[in-house]
């Protein structure tokens, strides 16, 4: 296991519930973690995830979006200003901007509910079922201008069953995602 010395400023974008939020946090309270999470973007005031945030009194911000360029400009500030050094999208459901991403100069993580590069974009589970795939899983990819295109740092699969529908495999896909998120991680900061 890699030693870090000290930990890089996190911050993870959520727009839901916020179960790989939950889980990063726990990771980053381990000692072989790499990262302190010391901010929360949202695109979502009602977002049940922001309650993690407030049980660690994380900080956050709640950005919708709707004006993208002004929201954009609002978050890299506020990113400069802590001194973000890595972004983990967690269930984030906006799309950021090329201008977003030329401007932050560190790597942004999502983690993806389909083995890139199959399966972009949404409904992924159900689209995985009506193309009667035996496999199906989770990929942590880095973040690029194209959606769900960026180089790919870990995936994990498992196997479709008979009776697996879209809930099912939702919920084992998730199970995975918070084994796969934090090794993923680790993977992309042993490597800087």
């Amino acid at each position: 296991m890699v030693k870090f010395v000290g930990k890089i400023n996190t911050a993870v974008f959520i727009s839901g519930r916020g179960s790989n939020l939950k889980n990063l946090i726990k990771f980053s309270e381990k000692k072989i973690s790499p990262i302190k999470i010391i901010l929360v973007v949202t695109n979502n005031k009602n977002a049940k995830g922001l309650n993690f945030a407030k049980n660690k009194k994380i900080p956050f911000l709640i950005n919708n979006f709707k004006n993208k360029t002004l929201s954009e400009n609002k978050t890299i500030k506020r990113i400069k200003k802590n001194k973000i050094e890595l972004i983990c999208l967690a269930g984030f459901m906006k799309i950021l901007t090329s201008n977003f991403i030329k401007k932050y100069k560190h790597p942004i993580l999502n983690i993806h509910p389909s083995l890139l590069p199959k399966y972009k974009g949404l409904n992924t589970h159900q689209r995985v079922i009506n193309n009667n795939e035996q496999f199906t899983g989770s990929t942590v990819h880095l973040v690029n201008s194209k959606l769900d295109s960026g180089k790919i740092i870990l995936q994990r699969k498992i196997k479709i069953l008979k009776n697996d529908n879209p809930k099912t495999l939702e919920k084992k896909i998730l199970k995975l995602e918070h084994k796969l998120y934090p090794d993923a991680i680790l993977k992309l900061l042993a490597n800087f």
